[in-house]
Order: structure tokens, then sequence, then C-alpha cells
């Protein structure tokens, strides 16, 4: 399939790298108190997912069993599983392998950007979507185990009320979309 490289999935990824930077951060900082860096690295690489971190942290931090943290988890995450289906139809060419090694990574901000490229280009290539999710992958990763080091260091990294941050992001994220979808109904 020809279209564009890593190189521009990587460069569409920027934006949402950035913003997973600071919100991972966050979600490191408020995490300090209940793991280490890690093991925030290790919920990062295994988890991966903002929402059900930051859940994850809450439930730490209330002692709740082991039971009610993996089916919470379980549930905030099961829209991806929708989003990565509907992912699946844009690289129908592609393995079963590949478009499961696409899901894996997939997050509601790489979906948002992969939307957002549909609609200038039809031809979205796998190595663009590559770049695009790991990308955002690696940015997150980075920003939680920086936000839990630096955390670690902080007396009392609640006062700074960054459980916000999350909620901050989904209304960006929403807005964003919404504009995406004025943009395209306007000109059909």
């Amino acid at each position: 399939m020809i279209g564009k490289n890593f190189k521009a999935g990587v460069k569409a990824a920027v934006p949402t790298a950035m913003g997973y930077i600071s919100i991972g951060l966050a979600c490191g900082i408020i995490g300090a108190s209940y793991v280490t860096p890690l093991e925030m690295a290790l919920m990062s690489i295994f988890v991966y997912a903002g929402s059900a971190q930051f859940a994850m942290l809450a439930l730490l931090a209330v002692h709740a069993p082991v039971t009610a943290i993996v089916l919470t988890v379980f549930l905030i995450n099961l829209r991806l599983f929708l989003l990565g289906l509907h992912t699946s139809t844009f690289f129908r060419h592609a393995s079963l392998w590949q478009n499961i090694g696409i899901g894996i990574l997939l997050t509601d901000e790489t979906y948002g950007v992969l939307l957002s490229e549909h609609v200038h280009t039809k031809d979205v290539s796998l190595q663009w979507m590559y770049g695009n999710n790991i990308t955002s992958y690696l940015a997150w990763m980075i920003g939680t185990v920086v936000g839990t080091t630096l955390g670690s260091l902080l007396p009392n990294p609640e006062m700074f009320g960054l459980d916000f941050a999350l909620v901050g992001m989904f209304i960006g994220i929403f807005s964003s979309q919404f504009l995406v979808m004025l943009h395209k109904t306007k000109f059909q």
C-alpha cells in the first residue's frame, strides 16, 4: 500500500505526544505516593491507558482488591476494543497480527489522529499508523516515569490538583474532533 511513511506518522503524533508527556507527568506525580517509577513503567507498558491508570491509582490509594482494579481497568478499556474494530477497517489489507499490533497501541487520541488523517488521505498506510502509535506510546511511558520520579521528590503532590489533567485532555480531544466533524460535513 502506498501512503505516508513512519516519519509522517511520527510527525502527526507530535501534538498527542506533547499532551501525553504533560498528562503522563501529572499521572506520575499523583502516582508517586502509591507506586515506584519501575512499577509505573510496568503499568504504562502493560496498561497504557491514561484513564485506566488514573483509576488504578485511585483504587490503590483506597487499598481496593485486585479483582476490583482488574474489572475497572477492563471496563474502562472496553471502548478501545470497539475503536480497534473500526480501525481494522482502514487496514483490511493487513494481516491479523498487524491489526492486533495496531490495536494494542491504539488510544482515543491516536484513533482521533487516524480519523483526522483519513479525512485528508483515504489511503492511510500501516507505517504511518505505526509512527502515530509508537510515538504516542513512548511519550506516555516517558511522561509517567519522569512524573513518578519527580513526584517522589514532592512532599504533597495532591496539592497541585493534577487529577483534573485527564478531564482537561478529554475536553481538548472532544472539541478538536467536533471541529473536524463540522468541517467534514460542511464540505460534503
